[in-house]
């Protein structure tokens, strides 16, 4: 889930400095989406201790 939000978020930044704002705001947004689903599944097998396959 962080490769796909990190790759996303490379998109989104190299959208905005060609001037494409609606897909590095599409972008940014699918990233943030990311992270935030990441990091609480990562919590969520911290706490049950689950350990995520590669």
């Amino acid at each position: 889930m962080i490769n796909w939000a990190v790759t996303f978020l490379i998109i989104a930044i190299v959208a905005g400095l060609l001037g494409f704002s609606g897909i590095a705001g599409t972008a940014t947004n699918i990233a943030w989406i990311l992270f935030v689903v990441g990091l609480i599944l990562a919590i969520l097998f911290m706490v049950t201790g689950r350990k995520p396959k590669i």
